[in-house]
C-alpha cells in the first residue's frame, strides 16, 4: 500500500502534551468536550496508555454526578467517549446514557424531509429545517458506532440514512467540496461557503464508516458514502497549502489556515488508505506538529462557528484561543497515523 514515514517518538510526545493540556480545560457536557474526549479516547485506543483512560473516567464520572443536560444533536457528541469507557469498564451506567442519547436522536430529535436530523444546539428550534455537516460527527457517526456495537440494524440504517441525505444536501457535485449547511425551507446553502471544518466533519466521519461497519459493501448507502468521499478528497488534496494544511474557507487563498479542519481532513486521508495520498498526509503531519505548542495547545483553531452570513463572517472568526475540537481532531489524526500500517485500502470502491 505504500509506507507512511513519520517520527513515532515525536508524535507520541505531541500526543502526551495535547492530552495534558486538554485535561486543564474546563469543558462541560457539550460538543467541544465531546470532540476533545473523542480524541483522547482514540489516543487511548491506539497507545493503550492507562493514564488517558483514567482521566476520561474521572472527568466523565464527575460530569455525570454534576448532572446531565438536555439532549441536543451537539450534546450527543459526548456519546463517543462513553463508548470507549463502556468497552473498557463494562459499567452499565455508561451504556444507559448511550441508550438515552440514541432514544433521543431516534424518537425526539427534530427532523425534516426523509427523516433528516435538524442540527440543534439547544432545547429550542434553533435552525428550522437546516442540516449542517457538524451533525455527521455529533450524531450520525455516533449512531453508527452504537448500532454496530449493539448489532441493531435499524440504528445502523438510520445512521446511514443521515449520511446519505447530508451528502445530497451538502456536497457540491461539481467541485466535490462540502457546504457548511443547507436550509430546506429556502432550498439553498445560505452563504454557500465551503467551510474547512464542515469538510473535516464530512471527510472524517465518512472515512470511518468502512472501518467500523461489518460487510459495509452490502449496504447501498455505503457506496454513496465511498463515492462522496473519493470525490471530496480528490478535490481537497489540490487545495492543501504549502504548509500541509487547509484554510478555514478551503478554496479562498485569502482565508487563514485552520488546524481543526486540517487535522480532520488529514485524518480522513490517512484512514481512507489510498497510497496516492501519502505525500499529502506526510506534509500534514509536519504541518499539524508545527502548531502544537510546548504546553500542548493546538494553535490557529477557529472558534465555534454557525452558518455565517458571508465570506467575511467565516474569515473573521477568532483563532486565538484553545478549543476542544482542535485538541480532539489533532489526537484523532495522530492516532490514525499510528494505525496506518493496519489499514487496508478499499480496493475498487
Amino acid at each position: 500500500m505504500g509506507k507512511l514515514n513519520f517520527d513515532r517518538a515525536e508524535i507520541e510526545d505531541a500526543m502526551d502534551r495535547i492530552v495534558e493540556r486538554t485535561k486543564r480545560m474546563d469543558m462541560s457536557w457539550d460538543w467541544p468536550c465531546g470532540v476533545a474526549y473523542y480524541g483522547i479516547a482514540q489516543a487511548y485506543e491506539i497507545t493503550k496508555k492507562e493514564s488517558y483512560l483514567e482521566f476520561l473516567k474521572e472527568r466523565v464520572d464527575e460530569l455525570i454526578r454534576l448532572g446531565l443536560p438536555a439532549w441536543t444533536v451537539n450534546t450527543c457528541a459526548m456519546g463517543h467517549c462513553l463508548l470507549t469507557l463502556y468497552e473498557a469498564t463494562k459499567e452499565e451506567s455508561y451504556m444507559d446514557i448511550i441508550r438515552s442519547k440514541v432514544a433521543y436522536l431516534r424518537e425526539e430529535a427534530l427532523r425534516f424531509g426523509d427523516n433528516v436530523l435538524q442540527h440543534t444546539v439547544s432545547a429550542d428550534n434553533d435552525f428550522p429545517e437546516q442540516c449542517w455537516a457538524d451533525t455527521l460527527f455529533m450524531a450520525a457517526f455516533f449512531l453508527l458506532r452504537v448500532g454496530v456495537k449493539t448489532k441493531e440494524e435499524e440504528v445502523i440504517k438510520d445512521a446511514l440514512n443521515q449520511y446519505y441525505w447530508h451528502i445530497q444536501y451538502l456536497q457540491d457535485e461539481k467541485t466535490g467540496l462540502w457546504y457548511h449547511g443547507y436550509n430546506n425551507i429556502t432550498k439553498d446553502h445560505m452563504s454557500g461557503i465551503y467551510w474547512g471544518r464542515a469538510n473535516c466533519w464530512a471527510a472524517y466521519t465518512m472515512s470511518m464508516v468502512g472501518r467500523i461497519l461489518p460487510k459495509c459493501y452490502l449496504y447501498p448507502q455505503y457506496l454513496e458514502i465511498v463515492g462522496s468521499l473519493n470525490e471530496q478528497l480528490s478535490a481537497l488534496k489540490l487545495l492543501q497549502t504549502e504548509n500541509g494544511l487547509w484554510r478555514t474557507i478551503v478554496d479562498d487563498e485569502e482565508s487563514y489556515e485552520e488546524l481543526s479542519a486540517s487535522a480532520g481532513i488529514a485524518a480522513a486521508m490517512t484512514i481512507k488508505g489510498n497510497p496516492l495520498h501519502i505525500k499529502y498526509i506526510e506534509k500534514s503531519i509536519q504541518g499539524v506538529l508545527s502548531h502544537v505548542t510546548t504546553d500542548g495547545r493546538l494553535t490557529d483553531v477557529s472558534g465555534g462557528t454557525a452558518v455565517m452570513k458571508d465570506r467575511e463572517g467565516y474569515r473573521n472568526i477568532s483563532k486565538k484561543w484553545i478549543q476542544g475540537w482542535g485538541q480532539g481532531m489533532a489526537l484523532a489524526f495522530f492516532a490514525a497515523v499510528f494505525n496506518y500500517d493496519n489499514i487496508t485500502g478499499d480496493g475498487a470502491l
